[in-house]
């Protein structure tokens, strides 16, 4: 058997994040819940790179923003895809940070899933078994010149 995918949603209502984890254990993910970008980032620190499989974040967010989630997790998880949603229209322009964005309240629930599966199945980051370590670009940058 194949361990569950594990899939971190930040969402300030309660409510929208409580519906999108029902649906996403209903298809057999295992779904981390976090009502801030700082709790978020408290959970991602206990995983090592590699075992979470992808951040679903509301664009906004009081005190932190889902573009400075995707920010921070691409520093501590460089390997992680994202998926941005936001009930305003115009947070496009904002919400490019991420792998991919939906408009909260226009997406059906199986067009989130079908986003979910590609983000999960493309898998970022080294192969396993790879020991090669990723060059950050601000060091291949130095390194050139």
């Amino acid at each position: 058997m194949r361990p569950k995918k594990i899939i971190l949603c930040v969402d300030d209502n309660e409510q929208t994040l409580s519906v999108r984890k029902f649906l996403l254990e209903t298809k057999g993910y295992r779904v981390l819940a976090a009502t801030s970008g700082h709790e978020a980032l408290e959970i991602v620190e206990k995983y090592a790179p590699g075992e979470l499989s992808l951040l679903i974040t509301d664009l906004l967010m009081p005190q932190m923003d889902g573009v400075e989630l995707v920010r921070r997790m691409r520093e501590a998880q460089p390997g992680l895809p994202s998926l941005m949603v936001s009930g305003t229209v115009t947070g496009y322009e904002r919400g490019v940070g991420a792998d991919m964005f939906l408009p909260k309240g226009a997406c059906s629930p199986v067009e989130l899933l079908e986003r979910v599966r590609v983000l999960v199945a493309r898998k970022r980051g080294p192969k396993k078994g790879s020991h090669r370590v990723p060059v950050l670009p601000q060091i291949a940058a130095q390194q050139a010149a």
